[in-house]
């Protein structure tokens, strides 16, 4: 069996993965599989996960918050703003579940600051239209 490498990059790491036997991921048109010798492609994949086998062994899994997925000369790159790699199917849906949680109470704190700031504006453009009294 042909094998390619697979090049993972995000915003804090890179490493490259040799001996890939095929890789399996989500564009926005539904699952789709790699395999060496593939033509050259390119294409979003979407959030979640995708998974990969270094040659006949198990399944390796990757959860991404997206990416870009680049296929030419045997070589598979995934660019994403950030990645988990795991052997164990149950510990990554475990970790994926958690950051999700961690992300959804950041943008919470972010839009409630937001909120105090829009009212803190509201305020001061009122007492700005107010007459002076005196």
């Amino acid at each position: 069996m042909r094998h390619f490498s697979l090049k993972l990059q995000d915003a804090t790491q890179a490493e490259e993965i040799a001996d890939v036997g095929s890789f399996v991921g989500e564009d926005s048109s539904g699952s789709f599989g790699i395999l060496a010798g593939h033509a050259r492609t390119m294409t979003s994949l979407v959030p979640g996960l995708a998974r990969f086998r270094i040659g006949e062994g198990d399944f390796t899994y990757l959860a991404t918050s997206g990416a870009l997925l680049y296929f030419n000369d045997g070589i598979l790159t995934l660019s994403t703003r950030h990645y988990i790699l795991d052997d164990d199917y149950m510990r990554i849906i475990a970790s994926l579940k958690e950051q999700l949680l961690a992300e959804e109470e950041t943008l919470r704190g972010m839009k409630q600051s937001l909120h105090q700031m829009e009212e803190a504006v509201f305020k001061r453009l009122w007492e700005m239209g107010r007459p002076a009294q005196g």
